[in-house]
């Protein structure tokens, strides 16, 4: 009997071993699984385009649209069953702007015929319009007729220029589904070959853009962002003349990666 007992309770002490090791195992799995659609490195190639803008926080420059091209790179810093944060980098090569340009033209036909052309980037929207003028000056008792007409039109004028995001974060929440609500946010600056988006503003603008997005995975590795971010432009007083730019941009990535 004395045997039997021992035996029984070497028999125990084994299952409780066993049953503990395959508890222990099946937690360590699940607390270090990776979710099947969350990457650890990810590139991505994606274009931008705005049609307008407006004073919508900072900016006070109207009528401006933006087209950009470029190319990203997120780097999974963590995850788990809630949110997948990332660093995120944009490089711009080809970043456009376009601002609608002022184009006035005045035909003097009195005292003296002559034409005069001028071209004006303003912050306000231009409006379209065309008349005549017939005024007489005296001066030292004489009089001097003035007469002309003119003309104002608003053709557009696009500026190229480069663009980087060095500093940018990205959130993803349910990592464990085909389809993911995101949060992105970036900051960096934009180089173009004249001042933007007025004559006498800078040509180096610093930048930084934040907002939501939706993220489809075709599969583990592959997938294509759609986000909508507000984005804005200035020179930060750094020329004379910083109306700012304030967009609300559509951005769409196929994105790729590990």
């Amino acid at each position: 009997m004395y045997i039997f007992s021992r035996a029984l309770n070497s028999y125990n002490v084994l299952l409780i071993f066993f049953l503990s090791t395959i508890f222990l195992q099946s937690w360590g799995q699940t607390k270090t699984e990776i979710p099947p659609y969350s990457r650890v490195n990810t590139f991505g190639f994606f274009a931008m385009y705005s049609n307008d803008s407006s004073h919508m926080l900072l900016g006070y420059a109207e009528n401006r649209k933006l087209l950009s091209f470029g190319a990203s790179y997120s780097r999974r810093l963590l995850h788990n069953r809630i949110v997948n944060w990332q660093y995120d980098g944009e490089l711009i090569p080809v970043a456009l702007e376009s601002d609608p340009v002022i184009h006035f033209v005045n035909m003097e036909t009195s005292p003296t015929p002559s034409t005069t052309i001028t071209n004006t980037r303003a912050p306000f929207p231009c409006q379209v319009g065309s008349g005549s003028y017939n005024d007489p000056v005296t001066v030292n008792g004489t009089t001097v007729i003035f007469a002309g007409t003119f003309t104002q039109t608003c053709p557009r004028e696009w500026t190229i220029g480069e663009a980087m995001s060095p500093i940018g974060f990205q959130w993803n929440f349910r990592p464990r589904h085909k389809l993911q609500p995101f949060f992105v946010g970036h900051g960096g600056y934009m180089y173009s070959t004249t001042p933007i988006p007025t004559d006498n503003a800078g040509s180096f603008n610093f930048m930084f853009d934040f907002g939501p997005g939706i993220e489809f995975y075709r599969s583990a590795t592959k997938s294509i962002r759609v986000s909508y971010r507000y984005h804005h432009i200035s020179n930060h007083f750094t020329a004379p003349d910083n109306p700012g730019i304030d967009n609300g941009v559509f951005q769409v990535t196929y994105a790729f990666g590990h």
